[in-house]
């Protein structure tokens, strides 16, 4: 049970292995572009690929999906990047279901773990297999792999590198349950953190903190949903940013744009931060200096608004 790209990698693998897979379960197909044509989830176009029965139930709490996944007498449902599952299918397999979470669990559970990782500056992150219960992302644990965050990681980075281990992961975390060596690991509740869903506005960088917070925020969010400011009442997305050996002027509102005519730089809390890769309310992506030479900013013209990070100045 899957739906992104993310989930496609596993699957591949699992496919490729000793086990039998009895079917797919993804989310619809959406309607995209100017055709308003039907694009099916990765998942989905992995599973046609290999010729398995695909289900994309509109609700999980219908009585023909429930029938359909009882008929197959599966002995495990493995859920990878899908949506939260009613009590009364995870519980039909023979042997549970499990879900493979992209946080070393009990940190970063919630809907977005990678993005708050990087987000928070952590310099680790990794996969766990749990298995499912009631409370999301609380399941005993069958199995953890560590891999280091990269100072250059974004989101779709780190994205792809634990999709990549998340398929060997999965078959080691089959063989530990099919061995009857691991029926789970309770979590440490006292060290969970929360990784909440991305909404528009969790995702607005707030200049008034320091650059590298700036930094890692934007990085957290690059491509999707992707960090946002203001420009002239106008979205303005940002998509990469680089830190810059300048502290500014730290009397400016931060959220200036400093003067500069080859790079964008914006003050934040007493240092600098340099936008590399924006896009404009109605443009295509561009480089810093692109967005200099077409705008022309004046001189500590403001970005966004300071929401916690600082106080306001003038």
């Amino acid at each position: 049970m899957g739906t992104p790209e993310f989930a496609r990698r596993p699957l591949a693998h699992l496919c490729d292995s000793r086990h039998e897979v009895l079917a797919v379960v993804t989310g619809p197909d959406k309607v995209a572009g100017r055709g308003h044509r039907l694009i099916q989830t990765p998942v989905r176009q992995e599973a046609e690929k290999r010729s398995l029965p695909v289900l994309m139930p509109a609700s999980l709490k219908s009585e023909s999906l429930y029938e359909n996944l009882r008929r197959l007498e599966a002995d495990l449902f493995v859920v990878i990047a899908f949506r939260i599952l009613p009590e009364r299918l995870f519980s039909l397999p023979k042997r549970g279901a499990i879900n493979i979470h992209a946080s070393l669990l009990p940190k970063y559970r919630g809907a977005a773990p990678i993005n708050w990782a990087l987000i928070n500056g952590e310099t680790e992150t990794g996969l766990t297999s749990f298995f499912l219960k009631r409370e999301v992302d609380t399941g005993d644990m069958i199995a953890q792999e560590r891999t280091a965050i990269d100072p250059d990681d974004t989101y779709d980075t780190l994205a792809a590198k634990l999709s990549e281990l998340a398929g060997p992961f999965l078959l080691k975390s089959l063989d530990l349950i099919e061995q009857g060596d691991q029926r789970g690991v309770p979590q440490d509740n006292l060290k969970a953190s929360p990784a909440p869903k991305l909404t528009p506005e969790n995702t607005i960088i707030d200049f008034g903190f320091p650059a590298a917070n700036v930094r890692n925020f934007v990085r957290g969010l690059s491509s999707k949903p992707a960090a946002h400011t203001t420009f002239r009442e106008a979205k303005l997305k940002v998509l990469g940013c680089e830190l810059i050996d300048e502290q500014g002027e730290s009397r400016l509102r931060p959220g200036s744009i400093l003067p500069d005519k080859r790079r964008l730089l914006v003050q934040c809390r007493e240092s600098v931060v340099q936008l590399t890769r924006v896009v404009p309310a109605g443009k295509a992506e561009m480089d810093g200096t692109a967005f200099v030479n077409g705008f022309r900013p004046g001189p500590h013209e403001l970005l966004g608004d300071i929401l916690t990070g600082g106080k306001e100045t003038s």
